[in-house]
């Protein structure tokens, strides 16, 4: 298999993550999104990755659809087997994408003001996933490793950039998540998810924005 990917993108992270997590071999190649080449173009209809080059020759688009995919034809199985508790983990997965949609806010306000605003976005939607973890840990749902973390690991990964330059509170007094978000950066698969220089790549990303963050790291 061929995973086509952006360096820094969220979503080719979870595929990445779900294709380590069941032992497949495949090889990734990189592209520069405001450089689309032409074949890029031509097998991606909505010009963004992940894509996934599967050996039969088709193409998959979007990281639910090749998650989806990989945990149908491939094991071990990443969803729980009950069908209720599989439709919660698809919502958590797209409860992880709007988070991911206000990490995005955060990192590109331009003033104080609307850095604090995101940040209590994030704050909220942290606060309701406290709620919902397994007590037990030391995964979403318990013992075993699932898409839903899959999907949460790369949110945790910018942390881990940010906090570099400053601490935010948005974690506090959140513990299971904070506890979480520890047995993800753990995981083998999480951590080979990205190439190498990624935090050097996502600092000069983020300085380049010209943002309320950037001063913060310039500080």
């Amino acid at each position: 298999m061929e995973l086509v990917s952006f360096d820094l993108c969220p979503y080719v992270q979870r595929a990445a993550i779900a294709l380590a997590e069941k032992q497949i071999a495949f090889t990734r190649t990189s592209i520069d999104l405001s450089d689309k080449p032409d074949w890029f173009k031509t097998i991606s209809p909505l010009g963004k990755v992940p894509l996934l080059k599967t050996p039969s020759g088709d193409v998959l688009f979007e990281s639910a659809a090749i998650c989806e995919y990989l945990d149908e034809t491939q094991g071990p199985q990443l969803h729980p087997a009950d069908p209720v508790i599989r439709a919660k983990h698809r919502a958590w997965m797209e409860f992880a994408s709007a988070t991911l949609s206000d990490i995005g806010g955060y990192y590109s306000a331009s003033d104080a003001q609307g850095f604090d605003r995101k940040a209590g976005d994030l704050r909220a939607k942290f606060e309701q996933i406290e709620k919902a973890l397994d007590a037990t840990g030391p995964f979403f749902a318990g013992a075993a490793f699932s898409l839903v973390d899959a999907a949460f690991a790369p949110i945790f990964r910018y942390f881990e950039v940010f906090e570099r330059f400053y601490q935010p509170a948005i974690f506090d007094h959140l513990p299971k998540v904070r506890s979480w978000r520890s047995a993800l950066v753990a995981r083998p698969s999480v951590s080979g998810a990205v190439v190498h220089d990624f935090s050097a790549k996502l600092e000069r990303f983020l300085v380049k924005k010209q943002t309320h963050l950037s001063t913060l790291i310039a500080a």
